[in-house]
């Protein structure tokens, strides 16, 4: 299945693409929340999608799609997972994976716009693979790690550093800027990605090429990833983990290139879509657009 959250910003509503089309499914499902993947929620939207083909209504390819998952309790990333990654950074290979957090309330729709943090020099991005658990894990074997995972995203790691790097402590504050996670379009789940470990991942900015890898190069792979996290952290039902971005990044150009207001991102990755984010400049009124609502559970 793939799974999508459409509608205005803090309102949207869970639905899904079958046969290429999208249909609502917001008047029988929660939201794609912890709730949601706790419960069973992937085997109920399956067997009641099956028992209601041609029956559910219609969305509009017109509507804005949210993320694909409701806003999870943790956003964990990997960083340096790429060895060409690291080598354009000037970055030793890790002999562990390097976690990192990255804020929920930087997470936005596939298409939405990323804005320049204020005082931001150096606004920087990352396609990379998102996997989204599926069930409570904690100190999870790596032989059974897959059983944890719901499905796969594509995620812009989008990140200022600046913050990141130049600014003393932690990687987090050059991470979790507000709209420094556009996550989508959709959701696929586990049994739509045939090879998880053969996917290509591409970014372009304005129109020119800057990232072209593949997730077979990932130095640390997704169930050693699971298991690994699963020893510092409980994952829960719909967290995510992004697994880290190949070469390409703006921080690896010589001279090094950073986003400016008007550029225009697109990425993809095999399998999980597209997207694409105009930058803008900083602005408060970027949070007046958001709407909240409760969420049904």
């Amino acid at each position: 299945m793939k799974l999508i959250r459409f509608g205005e910003k803090g309102l949207e509503r869970p639905g899904i693409i079958h046969e290429g089309q999208w249909f609502d499914v917001s008047d029988y499902f929660e939201d794609y929340n912890e709730y949601f993947f706790e419960n069973d929620g992937l085997k109920r939207l399956q067997q009641f999608v099956e028992s209601n083909k041609g029956k559910l209504p219609k969305v509009s390819a017109d509507e804005r799609l949210g993320s694909p998952i409701a806003r999870p309790s943790k956003i964990v990333c990997i960083g340096l997972n790429y060895a060409d990654h690291a080598k354009e950074t000037g970055a030793t290979i890790p002999a562990e994976p390097v976690i990192f957090m990255k804020s929920t309330t930087a997470l936005i729709g596939p298409n939405d716009e990323v804005m320049i943090p204020r005082d931001s020099q150096k606004t920087d991005w990352e396609v990379e693979l998102a996997v989204i658990i599926g069930k409570k894990a904690s100190y999870v074997e790596e032989a059974e790690a897959m059983d944890y995972v719901a499905g796969y995203a594509l995620h812009n790691d989008v990140s200022e550093r600046e913050f990141q790097l130049e600014r003393n402590g932690t990687w987090d504050k050059g991470k979790g800027c507000d709209t420094f996670a556009p996550v989508g379009p959709f959701l696929a789940t586990k049994e739509e990605i045939a090879d998880v470990d053969n996917l290509r991942l591409w970014l372009s900015l304005n129109g020119k090429m800057m990232q072209d890898g593949t997730t077979a190069n990932l130095i640390f792979k997704i169930p050693f990833l699971i298991s690994y996290v699963s020893r510092f952290m409980t994952l829960l039902p719909g967290d995510m983990i992004s697994t880290g971005t190949p070469a390409g990044v703006g921080l690896g150009f010589n001279p090094q290139v950073y986003l400016q207001p008007g550029d225009v991102v697109e990425l993809g990755i095999d399998g999980l879509g597209t997207s694409k984010q105009k930058v803008i400049a900083f602005t408060k009124e970027i949070y007046k657009e958001v709407k909240t609502t409760t969420i049904k559970a």
